[in-house]
């Protein structure tokens, strides 16, 4: 019997040869099929716009159903379907200017060389702080950590001579 192709936008299988996957690839229900397969991620404002254009599809309105399916080049949307598309888009573009102002806001003043002095003060805050040796402080706990008696163990410093080795301990 040979191979056979799988077209997974049709959900069709034919024998596979150049000439069968050619016709195929090129045919009106496989280019329809794939642009209805590429729609289902499309943004709710592009599909409000094209079905806003499209005519309302006779049969669909009157019985329900329609033989063209998804295929079809009119509007299977009702009036309340359209209006709930409608406020999704609304929703949508409300979110996403909440989330441009704050991005807007949340932006720090200034230029490079302002965060650079600052950064550089900071530091030098830091280590007049320290009352140890510089050899002695390996760790630096992060700003805004609570102290470390109240860390948990995975997150303390380990002791200056470092965790004691067992004589008796065998790797391998």
């Amino acid at each position: 019997m040979g191979k056979r192709y799988f077209c997974d936008y049709c959900e069709r299988s034919f024998q596979d040869n150049l000439h069968n996957r050619k016709k195929h690839l090129n045919g009106v229900q496989h280019i329809r099929a794939r642009k209805a397969w590429y729609d289902r991620f499309r943004d709710a404002a592009a599909v409000l716009q094209e079905e806003q254009n499209k005519k309302p599809c006779r049969k669909f309105l009157q019985t329900g159903q329609c033989d063209f399916g998804s295929n079809c080049r009119f509007s299977h949307l009702v009036e309340a379907d359209l209006q709930a598309l409608e406020e999704h888009v609304r929703a949508e573009e409300k979110r996403a200017a909440d989330r441009q102002s704050d991005t807007e806001t949340a932006r720090p003043p200034g230029n490079i060389e302002d965060w650079l002095e600052k950064r550089v003060k900071r530091l030098r805050a830091t280590e007049t702080k320290s009352s140890l040796p510089e050899e002695e402080v390996a760790f630096q706990q992060p700003l805004g950590w609570p102290p470390e008696h109240s860390l948990p163990p995975s997150l303390r410093a380990p002791p200056l001579g470092g965790w004691a080795v067992p004589r008796d301990l065998h790797w391998g």
